[in-house]
């Protein structure tokens, strides 16, 4: 007969026996995902500290250039990169095979800014947008064989130097930087040298693109870098006249908006309402014209609309910050779009995205991808000179053709083509650049060498 004394024990027995049993199979598991991970880094993004991992080819000073078509590997090892698991919808055919090697720099000029979230998210963020959208493109665009390329691009993030002072991006480590990512491309490859970085591509997002200044007057001093000068520059700067900041081969891309923030106010927008706002503008307006600098911001522009307008019923004119400001623009008519220290803002992408009529006051700018967005169909342009007239201005036309330029509006292609998606899509922005560079293969040493064979 069995006491109670040997159940307990027997109990005892077999629950030691069983968490033996968990244990050992919780042992093997973990070995074999850690086994699992370990085999497939290369495939894999990596996390942020695995980033300072020196790349060998770009790094060792003792790493010499095999004159060979070796197929070289363009990885950015980086959580922050995962990309959705849908392949992006571009046809290489429609880029007249255009083919793009993108860079492996060390993470230092790119990924190390990642760590800040406002990188990826800013107006200047399409500097990482791009880069991002043409690693996606692996077997697409995107080659891994530097010999069949037809352009270089050399991811440097400049934009994502945030001061501790005010906030905004400092820019003053730019010139330095892009050099520095020169000299290594340079030194251990042979396509920058054989053309003199002619089919070589950067970004550059700032007021003045690659004069890389916040201020005209500095900006157009110092001009654009010398080591660029006869490269491609893909910038938000243009203008319509001569301008130093232009004096090089150059595309000129929206800023960057988050298609993200933008679905999610869309979304929180009733389809039936309508839009209550007449004339809306939130940023800064300066009651008194000088700032600290001595300068004129926005030449005076937007103190000259908030006094001539700041009581007018018509206008919804606020100069505090607002986190929720792309509903104002959802529920607005008119939306102006003032110069700043540069003529480009990022409203003009809001604007046509979320269905207002854009207001442009920038004398001179130069609108992106004007093939694709028929810029006159949807904005309305008003001088500087003419701000003290935008309201019998846009009265005219709110009796005249507002309606048809609604409707143009509406179109999902326009809205489509000033938007950099990941993967890239069909007519988004990433498209539109690819379009550009591939009307300006007759700087591909790739074409060149292949026409003599």
């Amino acid at each position: 007969m069995i006491t109670h004394k040997q159940r307990r024990t027997e109990k005892g027995l077999c629950f030691k026996h069983y968490f033996k049993w968990i244990l050992c199979f919780s042992f093997t598991l973990y070995f074999l995902v850690s086994f699992l991970v370990d085999h497939n880094q290369e495939d894999l993004p990596l996390s942020p500290s695995s980033l300072s991992r020196p790349n060998t080819l770009l790094t060792n000073p003792k790493t010499k250039f095999i004159a060979s078509h070796v197929v070289f590997e363009s990885k950015i090892h980086d959580h922050t990169l995962i990309f959705p698991p849908q392949r992006p919808n571009i046809r290489t055919d429609v880029f007249n095979n255009l083919k793009i090697y993108v860079y492996d720099l060390p993470s230092k000029f790119n990924t190390d800014w990642l760590a800040n979230d406002r990188c990826s998210n800013h107006l200047f963020a399409a500097e990482v947008a791009l880069h991002k959208a043409l690693l996606s493109l692996e077997g697409d665009v995107r080659t891994k064989d530097p010999h069949e390329a037809d352009f270089f691009f050399v991811p440097v993030y400049v934009s994502c130097n945030f001061s501790t002072v005010n906030g905004f991006p400092a820019i003053g480590h730019a010139r330095s930087l892009i050099k520095e990512a020169i000299e290594l491309v340079s030194a251990q490859y042979p396509f920058w040298n054989r053309t003199s970085g002619s089919d070589h591509v950067f970004t550059a997002t700032h007021d003045f693109g690659c004069c890389f200044h916040t201020m005209e007057d500095r900006a157009t001093a110092d001009g654009v870098p010398r080591i660029l000068r006869n490269s491609i520059v893909l910038q938000t700067f243009g203008v319509t006249f001569k301008h130093p900041c232009q004096e090089v081969e150059n595309v000129v891309i929206p800023p960057y908006i988050s298609p993200v923030s933008l679905h999610k106010t869309q979304k929180n927008i009733p389809v039936t309402k309508e839009r209550d706002i007449r004339v809306f503008f939130r940023g800064k307006m300066e009651i008194h014209p000088r700032d600290i600098s001595g300068r004129f911001y926005s030449k005076r522009v937007r103190t000259e609309i908030w006094r001539s307008y700041g009581s007018d019923p018509r206008f919804y004119l606020q100069r505090q910050r607002f986190a929720g400001y792309q509903s104002e623009i959802a529920r607005s008519v008119f939306c102006l779009c003032p110069l700043g220290w540069a003529p480009w803002s990022p409203r003009l992408v809001e604007s046509v995205a979320l269905g207002c009529v854009p207001i442009i006051i920038a004398d001179g700018i130069r609108l992106p991808f004007p093939s694709a967005v028929r810029w006159p169909d949807i904005s309305l342009t008003v001088a500087e000179r003419d701000v003290g007239k935008l309201g019998e201005i846009l009265e005219h036309v709110a009796e005249t053709n507002l309606s048809v330029i609604q409707k143009n509006l509406e179109d999902p292609s326009v809205k489509r083509a000033l938007l950099f998606n990941v993967p890239p899509q069909e007519g988004d922005a990433t498209w539109q650049v690819l379009e550009a560079l591939s009307k300006k293969l007759h700087r591909s040493a790739a074409r060149r060498s292949n026409a003599f064979l």
